[in-house]
């Protein structure tokens, strides 16, 4: 090591590599941009020297499921996923993507459909992306060299359909020359570094106008057609959503997520196999889709959180609860009527029973009403319920707990803020997903950190979950942990020579304090463009996060390095073969 010049060496921490490997004490050496050395008792030189002793040092987090698509031109640091040591993240995911564009119109149609799939607010969309490209290429050359991490892009089917179909998009099939455009535009996309096709099916995905977006309409012949342009490009992936995603496949899933992995020869991943010793009948379900589709030779791989994600809800604005069956309905009446309906006893029956039917699938953990905390309130007659339990007010007022929260909400006239109190926090379901880390096609993620900004706080998933390994319910090893956090989704997308502390490997890394790491309570805070709320948490323990060799986090705060690259396949990215496994 005499003739190498080091920039920066992390000392005496414990590398915990991301392999599943023993973490061993030694120093990480980085020159540039990579890791040049690991061993004990490096001599730094003149090099910046980290002191990490008693901390853990790891690779990079990478976050498999994000929406940065919009926020990263307004805030390049993807926070609050960067102070939570995610050094890469893919975004582009179910179908929606910012490019490509055929006209202005295609534009607004996009912004108004992100507004309602993915809660961002349209203020923000407007005021904090600048719009200046028309082609896929454009927009990612419009990120480059000004992300704070690393970021892959998937190429949303939706985006395209509308580029070239224009309204028509939500209305039916395209023609042979609009099918070959579509497939020439995929083309290019993929050419320029996209990281592979992503599209929805899933019924909860409605546009601006509420119509089905754009890939909800398209036959399966296009998605299949589709996919059959990602095989020609390497280091290329399939991502997708649809109704069995939620609540189970049927035969018809099963076959077409076949067929589209075959067509594509690439691994399918989708989001988000929600584990609940209550439905045990969806959970494996979606296993034995996974399992067949894999005995086919075609690979099928879900996405998992490992913690249980901070999210609120509301009568007021649109949320989970408008996806209850038959809810959305009543809940986007006018509020004056929908004030009306749910004062009717009849309707209050209805609800309560549908929320309670197996038509709500995953939803079904909405429906634990007297485990909802109160948060903000409006009115006097709330005065003093923040902080309390449904169940213990309804208690109080000996009514039915749906009843007692229909009663608060109302009396704020919708406002208040509600956070659901999660149904799945039980022994059992803990442990089917502590079975479920192991599985061979099963992967960690699905934060969808950057979307449903005011709603959900899954961007902390990666801090919580180290302290609950080390200082928690302790259902896996560290090693397995930062193993699922680092190299497995590198694995799934081939990403070049990230996931892992080794010499020669891009120098992603993370150094924690493992007696204090952890994520702070989760928050709103009102600093979008145009002064629209989102809830984040602070990290906790996080003493140093490098991308690319710099320093982008120092005792948890964000420093203002840009050091990210957009990661385009081919060039960053690797073919994995199927069917694969991890």
């Amino acid at each position: 090591m005499a003739d190498v010049s080091f920039d920066v060496v992390i000392s005496g921490g414990t590398v915990i590599d991301g392999t599943g490997a023993e973490g061993v004490v030694a120093d990480v050496a980085i020159a540039g941009d990579r890791i040049v050395a690991i061993g004990p008792d490096l001599d730094p030189g003149s090099a910046e020297v980290i002191d990490a002793t008693g901390m853990m040092v790891t690779p990079g987090f990478i976050d498999p499921h994000t929406h940065y698509d919009a926020q990263l031109f307004w805030d390049p640091h993807a926070s609050p996923s960067n102070i939570h040591g995610v050094t890469s993240a893919v975004m582009g995911n179910c179908g929606f993507t910012l490019a490509p564009l055929g006209n202005e119109a295609d534009a607004e149609y996009l912004k108004h459909m992100m507004v309602r799939v993915e809660g961002m607010p349209l203020e923000a969309l407007e005021t904090g992306v600048p719009w200046n490209w028309s082609s896929f290429p454009e927009y990612l050359d419009a990120l480059e060299g000004g992300v704070g991490i690393n970021v892959g892009v998937m190429v949303g089917h939706c985006a395209i359909r509308r580029a070239v179909m224009g309204p028509d998009a939500t209305e039916g099939d395209a023609t042979p020359e609009q099918l070959a455009e579509m497939k020439a535009i995929l083309g290019e996309a993929l050419e320029a570094g996209g990281l592979g096709l992503s599209t929805t099916r899933s019924k909860t995905h409605s546009d601006g106008d509420g119509k089905p977006v754009p890939s909800r309409v398209a036959p399966e012949s296009e998605l299949v057609d589709l996919c059959s342009v990602v095989k020609d490009y390497e280091g290329t992936t399939l991502e997708w959503a649809s109704d069995g995603c939620l609540s189970g496949f049927d035969e018809a899933e099963v076959d077409l997520m076949t067929n589209m992995s075959l067509a594509a020869q690439r691994p399918l991943n989708w989001n988000v196999l929600t584990i609940d010793a209550a439905r045990p009948d969806d959970f494996k379900n979606q296993l034995a889709a996974i399992e067949e589709i894999n005995s086919r030779g075609a690979s099928s791989i879900a996405l998992t959180m490992p913690v249980l994600v901070g999210m609120n809800m509301s009568f007021l604005t649109f949320c989970g609860l408008n996806l209850m069956p038959d809810w959305g309905d009543i809940l986007g009446l006018p509020v004056p009527e929908r004030m009306e309906k749910l004062r009717d006893p009849e309707t209050r029956r209805f609800l309560e029973e549908r929320a309670a039917s197996p038509d709500a699938g995953v939803f079904s953990r909405l429906a634990g009403w007297g485990l909802y905390e109160i948060g903000d309130t409006f009115s006097a007659e709330n005065e003093g319920l923040k902080g309390r339990k449904v169940a213990d007010i309804a208690r109080e007022r000996g009514v039915r707990d749906f009843y007692c929260l229909l009663d608060i909400v109302l009396a704020d006239d919708l406002r208040t803020v509600l956070w659901p109190g999660p149904t799945d926090d039980d022994p059992a379901s803990w442990s089917m997903r502590q079975d479920t880390w192991g599985h061979p096609q099963v992967i960690i993620g699905g934060s969808d950190a950057g979307a449903h900004l005011d709603r959900i706080s899954g961007a902390p998933y990666t801090t919580t979950w180290l302290h609950d390994t080390l200082h928690g319910k302790s259902l896996t090893s560290i090693e397995q942990t930062v193993h699922h956090l680092t190299e497995v989704p590198a694995r799934l997308f081939g990403f070049r020579e990230r996931g892992v502390l080794r010499e020669g490997f891009h120098a992603d890394v993370v150094v924690f304090d493992p007696n204090t790491v952890g994520s702070g309570d989760v928050v709103m805070v009102n600093d979008l463009p145009g002064g629209a709320g989102r809830l984040v948490a602070d990290a906790q323990g996080v003493h140093r996060v490098l991308v690319n060799g710099k320093v982008t986090v120092k005792d948890g705060q964000a420093t203002d390095e840009i050091a990210g690259k957009v990661l385009r396949s081919g060039q960053d990215t690797e073919t994995v073969q199927i069917p694969i496994a991890f």
